[in-house]
Parts: C-alpha cells; sequence; structure tokens
C-alpha cells in the first residue's frame, strides 16, 4: 500500500484593509469568507485591519468587567473576554482551514501566540506568554503589560477572529474595561515602550513572521 501524502497547503492571501472598518462589517465578511474556506470556493486569508474605537465581549465576558461604555460594545463569538479595539491598533483576523494544516486548537492558539512573539523580535521586544493568561506580555522592572491579546474561534475546523497587536492605541481607552478579565496588570504598546513605528512597520513585522511559523503567503 502506498504511503499517503502530506495535503498540499494554499498559500494564505495577504490583505491589508486601509482606513479604520466599522466591526459588524469585518463580523459579516469573517462569517463569510470562513464558509467558503470550509466549502472549498475561496483561499486562506489572513486580514489585517483597524477599527473605530470599540469594546468587544467574548464567550466568556463577565458583565462587571464593563466600567464604562465609552465606546460602542458588540458581543461576538470569539473565545476570551472583554477587550478594545481602536486606531493605532492592528487587528489581524486569521481564516486558515485546520482540517488541511493541522486539526489541533490548542497548537493553533501556540501558533498564534510564536507568531506575536516572532513580530515584536523584530523591534526588539521580548514578548512572553503566561500560564493561564492568554495574550502576549512584556516585563517592565516589577511590573508587566499586556501588549498583544488572542481572541479565536472555530467552525467546521476553519478558524477566524485572530489577533490584536498594540502598535500606538490610546492605552487610556483600555481603562473602560477590565481587560480580557485581568486587573491586577497594565497594557502596552510600541509607542509606549518608546519604539516609534508605523503601522506599516507593524504589518512587514507580522509578514515576516507570519511566513516563519505558519509558511508562505501567496
Amino acid at each position: 500500500m502506498a504511503a499517503m501524502s502530506a495535503p498540499v497547503l494554499s498559500r494564505p492571501e495577504w490583505l491589508v484593509r486601509e482606513n479604520l472598518l466599522p466591526y459588524p462589517q469585518a463580523v459579516s465578511f469573517m462569517e463569510e469568507r470562513a464558509g467558503a474556506i470550509a466549502e472549498g470556493r475561496a483561499d486562506e486569508l489572513i486580514w489585517l485591519v483597524e477599527h473605530p474605537p470599540i469594546y468587544t465581549a467574548g464567550t466568556s465576558a463577565r458583565d462587571e468587567d464593563l466600567i464604562d461604555a465609552r465606546f460602542p460594545v458588540f458581543k461576538t463569538g470569539r473565545g476570551g473576554q472583554f477587550t478594545y479595539h481602536g486606531p493605532g491598533q492592528r487587528v489581524g483576523y486569521v481564516m486558515l482551514d485546520l482540517k488541511r494544516r493541522k486539526p489541533d486548537v490548542r497548537a493553533y492558539v501556540r501558533d498564534l501566540e510564536e507568531w506575536l512573539i516572532r513580530a515584536l523580535a523584530h523591534f526588539g521586544v521580548k514578548g512572553e506568554r503566561r500560564e493561564g493568561r492568554v495574550g502576549i506580555w512584556v516585563q517592565r522592572g516589577m511590573r508587566e503589560d499586556k501588549i498583544a491579546a488572542l481572541g479565536v474561534r472555530v467552525r467546521r475546523w476553519v478558524t477566524f477572529h485572530g489577533v490584536s497587536f498594540n502598535v500606538s492605541p490610546s492605552l487610556a481607552d483600555f481603562t473602560g474595561i477590565v481587560p480580557c478579565g485581568i486587573s491586577q496588570h497594565g497594557v502596552t504598546s510600541l509607542a509606549d515602550l518608546g519604539i516609534s513605528a508605523t503601522m506599516a512597520d507593524a504589518d512587514a513585522a507580522l509578514k515576516a513572521a507570519f511566513e516563519e511559523v505558519f509558511g508562505p503567503l501567496a
């Protein structure tokens, strides 16, 4: 009997969306694209966007973690709790077919974390995982702050939602929520760390790191 060959993976499309994108439009697009990927009608996609200031509530969000609803609040089907999106933060929506890649959600989340860690390394920033805490963290003396967040959903083995990476957002906007349900630690960004980086710089780092972790893009 001939040995089974490994599945041939498509090269995901890499798409950067200019200008601020209303969150409901993003969710609608992701839902449609993820369904098309599952049915073999579309290629995998990495979609980079920026949103107007909003709060999103994941499936584990607690009402008491919404401190000040100063921006629109959207309930979403991704995992996790409350998070903030806004200008200066790069959101990466990742639509991959795990059935063809590796049907292991834990491994996928680990790969997302590694992607962010490697992207941060392009700026000389040491991003770290923390046991029991989702996201990527930066040690700052006696304190540690979150610089990137994750929230994923998987349907029919196709992923959607994804990651957020703080380039230069208004950190004061995070104070309307308890980010990801964690009150004892703060939030940071490349700008807050004294690193002058444009969104294009962040995109270049994310693209290079993605290929290192997940393989070639289209």
